[in-house]
């Protein structure tokens, strides 16, 4: 057998994100059928336009976690939207169920934090020089 082996580290973070990808999938696909997030979206009051924007985050999010490159910036605008769902759930809607958004939040923070070398290297931006070898010079 030959081949490359992957670390489990990197298979575990690919076992979360086609997860995260097939829950947010399918919550896109209902934000966009309507029924009962009608009624939600209703509740919210800002009109039925953020239940579309909603679920073209969310189901673009999840495609961006299946792409190498983009899946650190996908987490993070995944657990934006999850900030939004939460404080939403918490504080607005009158019977509001937060586990579920905040379960994802913490989920695709974590995995952004785990995938930031993604996002830097979308963005331009180098990581952060070691301390240690700074401290090491005085």
């Amino acid at each position: 057998m030959s081949g490359r082996s992957l670390p489990i580290g990197s298979i575990a973070l690919w076992v979360v994100r086609v997860a995260l990808a097939a829950e947010f999938l399918y919550s896109g696909y209902l934000l966009f059928s309507g029924g009962h997030t009608e009624q939600v979206f209703a509740e919210i009051g800002l009109g039925q336009w953020l239940r579309y924007v909603t679920g073209v985050l969310e189901a673009g999010g999840a495609i961006g976690l299946l792409i190498p490159r983009f899946g650190g910036p996908a987490a993070l605008l995944l657990a934006g939207v999850m900030v939004g769902a939460s404080v939403t759930e918490l504080f607005i809607l009158t019977n509001g169920g937060p586990v579920l958004p905040l379960i994802l939040l913490i989920v695709c923070a974590t995995l952004a934090w785990f995938l930031q070398d993604q996002t830097r290297a979308l963005l331009g931006i180098e990581p952060p020089e070691d301390h240690e070898a700074d401290e090491d010079d005085h």
